[in-house]
């Protein structure tokens, strides 16, 4: 089981995503606004989600968005709902980068991965990450193997920190605390 305190691969995304001016452009400023009221209103869950789900109606597809829908659902402990929105980050990875839509079928050669430069690519695999780990949270440990396996095979240098997760889950079978 991962613990608390553990990477998510929440932080990675955004920095990511929000860092880089590309991804940022494109959203309503409308949008923007309601992602803003959303972190300023955290503590206020329905409030907070009513802007993240303003946003979204505004930009549906906007990484932006998707991240803040993701980490909100994430730190709220709706960890299921959070599940669903990697889902569709990684569909909309996988589109911008012209591979399947399918994680299970992108091969190594299918986008730029080594190259953390290549934002959807990096997109991609931190997203895969923060879905390898909440299906381990949620006990679908077979499919959170399977995913970090996949990033294993598009990042063999673990640049994103993959193999933490295949530890946890080894100490876990083994019935140690630690990794």
């Amino acid at each position: 089981m991962v613990r608390a305190g553990e990477s998510d691969g929440v932080s990675s995304v955004e920095d990511c995503l929000l860092a880089h001016a590309v991804m940022g452009g494109g959203l309503p400023q409308e949008a923007e606004w309601h992602l803003w009221e959303a972190g300023k209103n955290y503590p206020r869950s329905e409030l907070a989600e009513s802007h993240l789900r303003e946003a979204e109606a505004l930009a549906p597809d906007h990484a932006a968005v998707l991240i803040g829908l993701y980490r909100f659902y994430f730190y709220k402990g709706r960890l299921e709902e959070a599940l669903a929105v990697a889902n569709i980050c990684l569909k909309k990875a996988a589109r911008e980068c012209n591979f399947s839509t399918n994680w299970r079928a992108v091969a190594k050669g299918d986008a730029c991965f080594a190259d953390l430069e290549a934002l959807w690519p990096r997109f991609f695999m931190f997203t895969l990450k923060g879905y390898a780990y909440l299906n381990m949270r949620l006990g679908a440990v077979d499919e959170g193997r399977a995913a970090v396996e996949k990033l294993l095979v598009l990042d063999p240098t673990d640049r994103i920190g993959a193999k933490l997760l295949l530890e946890i889950l080894r100490a876990r079978e083994e019935g140690d605390d630690e990794p």
